[in-house]
């Protein structure tokens, strides 16, 4: 649905892992229908509400740190090129600035760490493009705000470069153009205030490779794309609360993600090994989550809530049927030939409050690897690197047939609570839908899965299971094409043969 991301310098943003355990990815054995979170409580772990009571950093500095003077424009820069690799800098209380050049920015060294005292803001002044930039890896940002920097689209402020191994903690980035943060291999993000940025709060994408090790846990996230960038560029696909780039391992925990213009969380294009997970994510205007051309993920234990009704209400409004969703899964699956901690799609016992519609398996006939219509242009599957070799003869039958193009499959949809009360959403018909489908294929002349194969394959073929969720509201359900609504009986019955187990009650709110 979207396109890849625009190649410029630098394009990419966002929060990796650490060195901590990995968790298992399989939901609990005990899990039951109805038991995820109710209406009003936090999933597992603490609400991340940090943005207006972050952490007040050392009113002193630390043993050994060098002094930076707010008095003195550039003194964090200029101190930093005359300091060795692994100096530790506190930034005094105050404003910080840099140069009057839209260039003048930190070049940390290897280890290095920047703690700020007691409300110590570095601020660009719309003036400088970057905060923190180069490729020296391990550095640490603590106790900071930065704010008032004016990065380019698809650029960003911190871990310009995307080098390795960083850890931002405690901090707000916020107020600035372009994406509050670039991401490299093993980079932690905890505990951030990350809001009101032109065009992500967080956007990982590396142009040398996958991205690795990524943790983000317990920041909040609200208020981005403050550009309205869709707009400025139609389908772009590059707004949005966080957007990962073939990440390859991720642990996305404990995080408040709200209000965002777009979607709050959006992993497009071979992402693999993604653990989101007491999470929770409310009125961001687009999809809750976006899982596109991706593999191998594990959703559960979030609240998500009130999603999707401006874009929603927007398809309705241009007389688009489309079940747009809260969760939209687009061309992903499990698929066990790509290395992760789950060889699934599993989306267990998480709690949907009047969303705009559930969730949406979705998978787009035309889209594939090297046909015209895939928007991740350039791109192909993880199982099929060289894009020249989808092409006819190859193409029409045997392992490329199969291997060319990015599948809903696997998915497993389970113990979830789905509420919609048409007062609260206001609507009835439109907004409660779940929906498992994809088009008639059409295009390219040459592609092999023109007609009804890949409807089939979704539908029937593929191991898309829902089973032993619980509904309350108007809910509908959409198989095969966008014009097969089915009632809940429909939906259990032969040849669909979904939601096993699940309960379903007409009376929403309950």
């Amino acid at each position: 649905m979207t396109a890849r991301p625009h190649r410029l310098r630098r394009a990419a943003l966002l929060v990796l892992l650490s060195p901590l355990p990995l968790l298992a990815c399989t939901a609990e054995p005990g899990d039951e229908a109805g038991q995820a979170p109710g209406p009003g409580q936090a999933p597992s772990g603490s609400v991340a509400q940090v943005c207006d009571k972050l952490p007040a950093g050392p009113a002193e500095a630390p043993a050994g740190a060098v002094k930076i003077d707010p008095a003195v424009a550039g003194d964090v820069a200029t101190k930093t090129r005359s300091s060795p690799a692994g100096t530790t800098f506190w930034l005094a209380p105050g404003t910080h600035k840099l140069g009057d050049d839209r260039y003048d920015q930190v070049n940390p060294k290897a280890g290095n760490v920047y703690i700020g005292g007691p409300n110590a803001v570095l601020d660009g002044r719309k003036i400088n493009q970057y905060a923190f930039s180069g490729d020296a890896a391990d550095v640490k940002i603590r106790n900071l705000v930065v704010q008032g920097f004016a990065a380019p689209h698809d650029e960003g402020v911190v871990n310009h470069d995307s080098a390795d191994g960083w850890v931002i903690e405690h901090s707000a980035v916020q107020d600035n153009e372009g994406a509050a943060l670039m991401a490299g291999a093993r980079q932690q993000v905890r505990g951030n205030c990350l809001r009101r940025n032109g065009q992500y709060g967080m956007n990982a994408y590396a142009q040398s490779g996958a991205i690795t090790g990524l943790v983000v846990e317990g920041n909040e996230i609200s208020g981005n794309n403050t550009g309205d960038w869709e707009a400025k560029i139609d389908g772009c696909g590059c707004t949005g609360g966080i957007k990962f780039w073939s990440v390859n391992g991720a642990d996305i925990r404990g995080n408040w993600v709200h209000d965002n213009r777009g979607v709050g969380l959006w992993a497009d294009t071979n992402n693999n090994d993604f653990l989101i997970e007491g999470n929770v994510i409310e009125n961001n205007d687009g999809s809750a989550l976006m899982y596109e051309t991706s593999y191998n993920a594990v959703i559960r234990g979030n609240t998500i809530r009130r999603n999707n009704w401006v874009d929603g209400k927007g398809y309705i409004d241009r007389g688009d049927s489309f079940p747009v969703a809260s969760i939209y899964i687009s061309e992903s699956g499990g698929e066990p030939r790509v290395k992760a901690r789950t060889d699934k799609l599993e989306i267990s016992g998480n709690s949907f409050e009047n969303n705009w519609n559930g969730i949406t398996l979705w998978e787009n006939s035309d889209r594939f690897c090297n046909s015209p219509a895939n928007t991740s242009s350039g791109s192909c599957t993880r199982l099929v690197p060289e894009q020249e070799k989808c092409a006819q003869p190859g193409i029409a039958a045997g392992a490329l047939n199969a291997d060319c193009r990015w599948k809903t499959q696997r998915v497993e949809v389970h113990h979830n609570r789905f509420v919609l009360d048409p007062a609260v959403a206001g609507c009835e018909e439109s907004c409660a839908k779940m929906a498992m489908l994809a088009n008639f294929g059409t295009f390219p002349e040459w592609s092999p899965y023109k007609g009804e194969v890949v409807q089939n394959a979704i539908t029937f073929a593929q191991g898309n299971r829902l089973y032993d969720n619980t509904y309350a509201g108007p809910w509908k359900f959409v198989a095969f094409e966008p014009s097969r609504v089915l009632g809940f009986g429909e939906w259990q019955g032969a040849p669909y043969k979904q939601d096993t187990g699940s309960k379903f009650t007409r009376a929403g709110g309950g």
